[in-house]
């Protein structure tokens, strides 16, 4: 008995529909020699970036100087006026906090969008999507290191802060541009399908700033009567990446909490810790990334 041609074909779409696609190691090592492999690509979308910002406005790469300095002036009105309990040397202790966090901020906005705004792109030209988000988050660093200026200089209108612990910033940076770059690749991926995304960041980020230690520090959050009845509360807020990062930050520049202590060697056990959380957390989002990579030309 010949095989009926339709029940041929109904078999065959069937196995095409059952095949697995690639498993997750497979997509991980895809994104990874992607990122590799065009390395040239990479530094001229990140030239090209740079350049985007500095001519989009009239201040250009000064605003990373002007905008956290804003900032300062505010939470220090808002502090030291309205609350009336600032830290020693609080115009120091708070923007070690502004600018690393501005860093992180501008990076995951910006790539929220890398996708998107490519999408021309995309449909004309076949290549590595992923070089998008991390483009985006190497054209952030050059941004903080601008925003490094007013810093600079207010650690040295502190010069009683100023040690050799600063050769624990780049440590530190390293750690906080890996989680950025694991933010980086999921939000770009993930703002393709949930257009929402980009408009609910921005209130995300004002909420996560507010619950991290950035106008306060862990100590100060632990002494208070509700952290010690409830002390579940001062549990979470040390997972708080952030918390992390702010505390590693201030002990290298501003040191300890009370103002009172000279700039010290941060928890590195913390931050070995973040960053191992931080390496996962960017297998797992260049993984979806890369799963979802087919779909942005049939989406954009």
């Amino acid at each position: 008995m010949l095989p009926c041609p339709l029940m041929s074909s109904g078999n065959a779409a069937a196995t095409v529909r059952q095949s697995p696609g690639p498993s997750s190691l497979t997509l991980l090592r895809q994104g990874i020699t992607d990122i590799l492999s065009r390395r040239r690509l990479i530094r001229y979308l990140t030239a090209a970036d740079m350049k985007k910002r500095g001519s989009d406005t009239i201040l250009g790469n000064l605003w990373w100087i002007l905008d956290p300095l804003l900032q300062l002036v505010v939470y220090v009105i808002f502090v030291s006026i309205i609350a009336a309990r600032p830290a020693p040397d609080y115009p120091l202790f708070i923007f070690a906090a502004i600018v690393p966090w501005k860093w992180f901020s501008a990076v995951i906005t910006d790539a929220s969008s890398s996708v998107l705004t490519a999408g021309l792109l995309i449909r004309q030209i076949a290549f590595p999507k992923i070089v998008l988000p991390l483009s985006t988050a190497s054209a952030g660093v050059v941004g903080f290191v601008w925003g490094l200026v007013p810093l600079g200089a207010l650690i040295l209108l502190h010069p009683h802060r100023l040690s050799l612990m600063l050769i624990w910033f780049p440590v530190i940076a390293a750690v906080q541009f890996v989680f950025t770059l694991a933010g980086a690749v999921l939000v770009s991926a993930a703002n393709v399908f949930f257009r929402d995304l980009g408009n609910a960041l921005g209130h995300v980020l004002r909420l996560w700033w507010f619950l991290s230690p950035g106008l306060f520090s862990l100590q100060n959050l632990e002494n208070t009567e509700f952290v010690k009845t409830h002390p579940i509360v001062g549990t979470l807020a040390g997972l708080n990446p952030f918390a992390v990062l702010f505390e590693a930050y201030r002990a290298v520049i501003y040191g300890t909490a009370d103002g009172k202590g000279l700039p010290h060697p941060p928890d590195v056990l913390a931050l070995f810790y973040l960053l191992v959380g931080s390496l996962v957390f960017l297998a797992l989002s260049i993984m979806l990334f890369k799963r979802v990579e087919p779909e942005f030309a049939k989406v954009l």
